[in-house]
């Protein structure tokens, strides 16, 4: 349904000691450069989101446990506007999803803990929480199945406008 977004599956090596992936490699996304990283640890069913701006790209990874993330077309003049995409994100199957400008994203924690790695690319200015657009994770103009009633949320997020 989003020909704009980006999965990738990374192969990953596995033995008695661990796990072993890449997530990033130059080259691999030529047009995008990035230039900024957060990590987000989270307790199970806390929901970070539902968060958009209009000129970041994201790289999305699961770091360790399980996640839903769900991403919404924020276009206005799109066929896809505010509908959403769904994918589970797990430690143990490597896969990158690539989000661009204009798409907003939410993350709930599946498991007991969750890490959450984003790479992201923007010219000028970060735009921070301040800046970025919030929208309620319930709101029903979206028709999100969220898998739990009562997530966590963050104070930002039980405020978030309705569309």
């Amino acid at each position: 349904m989003f020909k704009d977004i980006k999965i990738i599956k990374n192969s990953s090596f596995k033995d008695n000691r661990g796990f072993l992936w890449t997530t990033w490699k130059k080259g691999v996304f030529n047009k995008i450069k990035f230039n900024h990283d957060k990590f987000s640890l989270s307790k199970h069913k806390t929901l970070r989101g539902i968060h958009c701006d209009f000129k970041s790209w994201k790289m999305i990874t699961c770091i360790y446990g399980k996640f839903l993330l769900v991403v919404v077309d924020m276009r206005k003049n799109s066929k896809n506007y505010l509908k959403h995409k769904k994918w589970t994100l797990d430690y143990k199957k490597p896969k990158i999803i690539l989000v661009p400008p204009y798409y907003a994203n939410a993350h709930l924690c599946l498991t007991k803990t969750c890490i959450l790695h984003y790479k992201w690319s923007y010219k000028g200015k970060y735009i921070d929480a301040n800046k970025q657009n919030s929208y309620r994770w319930n709101d029903p103009k979206l028709k999100i199945k969220w898998p739990v009633k009562k997530p966590i949320l963050s104070k930002r997020d039980k405020i978030s406008k309705l569309l």
